[in-house]
């Protein structure tokens, strides 16, 4: 089957194109939350809900990860918070009426938007093969079905398991001990397809995969570079934390293809200023970089250090956190200082000028931070540019100091707590043994498979189930086209599930939806309420307990859906490990005592996690500079300088996302920021790009791929919008532009797709025929 557009996305003709804003939030901010949420709870609901978000005795955000302070507001929430919450404490509901009213092929047809919006899944659902709709089947059926087919397998490994970051620990925890007990490691999750290039270059040269800084050091820093993020949209709260480092007498750099709002001012709904004022404008310098070329600048940078330290000696590094803390410092020395100028300002599209204006405000800074999210880790040299980023901390001692470190912005709420749970492919031996001494069974050792190895898998077929906890695989993945292919190739795929999706239309020759609560409900199992836990991007763990009634009696937690899946597909004694998966689903304590005892930092988990506020996780090299690689030490490295060339005529394009939407969920068809409403199908592309293409503004186009393998990707139907993107870049949102990324094109070493780095050229889009074709 062929992958176009949905029918919805095809008309675009309300959409309309204007000025971007100049700022984020303000009372526009606050109007849109508000609507929003009364548009799918109601008024009395969603004050009531709105309220306990993000509080020490309510629920974690569903949203990002964005850390909270002990001091809280009484509406702890952004825009993009109030939606997410909104969303799924809709009272819409899919119901067995709905199903049978709507074919999976027609379903197949309708976009992200309309699908999101039906409402809440209210009970099991099963696709048996050859049927056109989906029809109710009770927990029981839909375990039996699930337990055959694992079964009926040659070997585990021919099942993979995926995570959403919206799971919690305790889930987490459960999901990959069923996993492991199985007999496979094949447990794909979404870091996979964000931050895996963050993990990977941090495990290498700090010893652990997390960011050093807590919230305090981001308000006490002298400068902060805010480097291929954009906070306004997709880590709203994040611009509270730099306002106040601001008004602190923080300086605040970003980089960044595309100018956005949320770095140029931000006004704050909750101070005068921001409401009646004109708020507090953020960033005091815009390096307009070109795709791809951070590790450039980064290498720049350091470059410059070292030429300032030669000038001045012991007056510019910190020559006894380098002697004492560091590892491989002459070697990544002499590789820097033979950074050649020329390429650099090819590779970052910026003016020397403007580099060493950066340099100085470097020098001028004792304590730096790095924020950092996608637009750093999805290039293939999204490893090295990060790596780099740590040479440049490292060379002034700003890891483990009070007001500096590195900052990687996780996006869903708890991806960062699934990693540490033991939701990875590439468990430590440590991690594993740990489980086989608590739980008497030996997993497995060997390594499974990642996202893109189980699309490689399943289009190979090698994995013939496919399990998601949470999420939309196939709206989150690159290749469209071959993740679709790959995925129908299998015997069954199950979706444990909020709400609709499309993931839920793509299906194996049979296929089962099990939903959910949500984090907004009131858990209450065996052993009476419950509540779980998360981690935020600053390992930051705490409780979150929902209030709502369920949106259906028919649903199931996490815990309890994978606890009463094992319970049924496992071997109890003697021929399997026998665990108390019923007991773990009546009280989560009893989990989390077990991770108390598996999980380095978790210990006494059950008396800690109910102080107010929760606690915070160890962290070497943020707590005692000690840092547990190899040596002992951090470690440099040498990063040799990449430069994105593209034939002429063609542009780099980056997916984003739009400011109506979180990750694959489109809450609306605007994205006020940057002054697009009511369409999706849209490309941004410099002015003078489009002149030197042969384009004009509002011209309608189709974006084809080029990636060399012979296969074509095209995204078809798209509105040029000329706007101040960097030059030879340009930026369309995802995930209508994910079929143009390449599966086999990922990022070195973490194996990310590289959705900020794609080669595309514009083609005229036909005006007859059959304009989806291609």
């Amino acid at each position: 089957m062929a992958v176009g557009p949905p029918e919805d996305d095809v008309d675009d003709s309300g959409l309309t194109v204007g000025p971007p804003k100049e700022y984020a939030a303000g009372i526009p901010g606050v109007v849109q939350s508000l609507r929003h949420a009364g548009r799918q709870m109601g008024v009395r609901r969603s004050l009531l809900t709105l309220l306990a978000v993000n509080q020490k005795k309510g629920f974690d955000c569903p949203g990002c990860a964005w850390p909270e302070g002990d001091e809280r507001h009484a509406a702890e929430f952004c825009e993009n918070g109030a939606k997410a919450i909104a969303e799924e404490a809709t009272l819409r509901r899919v119901t067995r009426d709905f199903f049978a009213r709507h074919p999976v092929g027609e379903l197949a047809g309708r976009s992200d938007h309309w699908l999101g919006q039906q409402g809440r899944l209210t009970e099991p659902m099963y696709l048996e093969e050859g049927a056109g709709h989906y029809r109710p089947v009770s927990w029981d059926e839909a375990y039996g079905i699930i337990a055959g087919e694992l079964a009926a397998l040659d070997s585990p490994d021919e099942a993979s398991f995926y995570t959403s970051g919206r799971t919690s620990n305790e889930a987490a925890f459960v999901y990959q001990l069923f996993v492991r007990a199985l007999g496979t490691n094949n447990l794909p999750d979404c870091s996979n397809l964000c931050h895996e290039s963050s993990g990977s270059a941090l495990v290498e040269t700090i010893g652990i995969g997390k960011g050093s800084v807590s919230l305090t050091d981001l308000h006490e820093a002298d400068l902060v570079l805010v480097v291929g993020q954009n906070p306004g949209t997709n880590h709203p709260r994040m611009l509270s934390a730099l306002e106040r480092a601001k008004r602190a007498g923080a300086r605040i750099v970003a980089v960044n293809p595309l100018p956005e709002a949320g770095l140029l001012r931000f006004r704050n709904p909750q101070r005068p200023s921001g409401v009646a004022g004109s708020g507090t404008a953020l960033a005091d310098e815009f390096a307009q970089i070109r795709l791809g070329g951070d590790l450039a600048l980064f290498r720049a940078l350091n470059r410059l250090l070292l030429e300032a330290e030669e000038a001045a000696p012991g007056t510019v590094l910190d020559r006894a956190f380098v002697e004492e803390h560091t590892h491989g410092f002459a070697d990544f020395a002499a590789d820097v200082r033979a950074t050649d100028w020329d390429e650099v300002l090819e590779a970052t599209g910026l003016e020397r000028e403007q580099i060493e204006r950066l340099h100085r405000m470097v020098l001028g800074s004792e304590r730096i931070v790095v924020c950092w999210a996608m637009g750093l880790t999805q290039h293939k040299h999204s490893v090295p540019t990060i790596r780099e980023v740590v040479n440049f901390l490292l060379l002034r001692g700003n890891i483990g100091r009070r007001g500096a470190g590195l900052c990687p912005v996780r996006g869903h709420s708890n991806v960062q707590g699934d990693r540490t749970m033991g939701i990875y492919e590439k468990p430590s031996p440590e991690f594993l043994d740990a489980l086989e001494k608590e739980f008497g069974f030996a997993p497995p050792r060997h390594h499974g498979y990642d996202v893109v190895d189980t699309i490689r898998a399943m289009r190979d077929g090698r994995v013939k189930v496919f399990f998601a906890m949470g999420g939309n695989f196939v709206r989150a993945t690159p290749d469209s086209r071959v993740t679709e292919e790959a995925l129908r190739r299998t015997s069954l795929t199950v979706q444990v599930s909020t709400k609709l999706n499309r993931s839920h239309t793509v299906t194996g020759r049979r296929a089962l939806i099990l939903p959910t609560l949500g984090r907004t409900e009131a858990d209450v199992r065996a052993g009476g309420p419950q509540f779980v836990t998360v981690e935020d991007s600053m390992s930051a763990v705490h409780a979150s307990t929902g209030t709502l009634p369920p949106a259906s009696p028919r649903l199931r937690s996490e815990v309890a859906i994978v606890c009463g899946l094992a319970e049924r597909a496992l071997p109890g004694p003697p021929t399997g490990p026998g665990l108390p998966w019923a007991e773990f689903a009546g009280d989560y304590d009893l989990i989390r005592d077990r991770i108390a005892r598996v999980v380095p930092g978790f210990e006494d988990f059950n008396r800690r996690v109910r102080a107010p506020g929760g606690f915070v996780l160890p962290h070497g090299p943020r707590d005692a500079r000690q840092f547990p690689t190899a040596t002992g030490r951090a470690h440099f490295t040498v990063n040799p300088l990449e430069v994105l060339r593209v034939p002429e005529g063609r542009l780099i394009l980056q997916t984003v996302r739009s400011h109506d939407q979180y990750n694959t969920t489109v809450y609306g068809l605007d994205d006020r920021y940057r002054g697009i409403r009511n369409g999706r199908r849209v490309v941004f592309v410099h002015p003078e790009d489009l002149v030197g293409l042969g384009f004009a503004d509002a011209d309608r186009v189709d974006l084809v791929g080029e990636y060399g393998d012979g296969v074509t990707r095209v995204a078809p139907g798209f509105r040029v919008v000329a706007y101040p993107t960097a030059r030879g870049c340009c930026a369309a949102y995802f995930p209508e532009t994910n079929v143009l990324v390449p599966l086999d094109s990922t990022a070195d070493v973490s194996n990310t797709p590289t959705s900020k780095s794609v080669v595309v050229r514009l083609v005229r889009h036909p005006e007859s025929g059959t304009p989806w074709a291609g």
